[in-house]
């Protein structure tokens, strides 16, 4: 089964636009199309993300979906630090050191940031080719 890490931001998306493509993936990953991995520091970024006061989600929203994924996601520990520089925001290296101590398959992100990463190994993806690459079965 293909492993991935996935944005935060992909995750936020999901639940502040439920019809859109991340909503889709959130929607085929726990239909069990493929195995999410999360980290305590990524259900932490995930959590502070989704408290802004410009979002309009509401605290038990929040704990409600963020505990979807503790409970749901294959927990990783955080990658050891320092974390290697390799994006463009270091706020991002930690996402990039996950999938590399874990051995996921790719990154899935919608942040220019990641995507520029054209030569990354594991790749990272758009949630848009990957919802379509796992609905052709790949």
């Amino acid at each position: 089964m293909t492993r991935v890490v996935v944005d935060p931001g992909v995750l936020v998306s999901a639940l502040i636009s439920p019809t859109g493509t991340a909503a889709q993936l959130y929607l085929k990953w726990l239909g069990g199309a493929f195995e999410l991995v999360v980290s305590p520091h990524l259900l932490r970024e995930l959590d502070k993300v989704l408290h802004r006061p410009k979002l309009t989600t509401t605290p038990d929203q929040v704990e409600r979906y963020v505990e979807v994924f503790r409970r749901s996601a294959v927990m990783e520990p955080d990658a050891p630090q320092p974390w290697p520089t390799v994006t463009r925001d270091p706020k991002d290296d930690y996402l990039v050191a996950l999938a590399h101590a874990v051995g996921v398959d790719a990154i899935i992100s919608g942040d220019g940031d990641l995507i520029s990463l054209s030569e990354l190994v594991p790749p990272v993806i758009r949630p848009a080719d990957f919802l379509a690459m796992i609905q052709k079965g790949r």
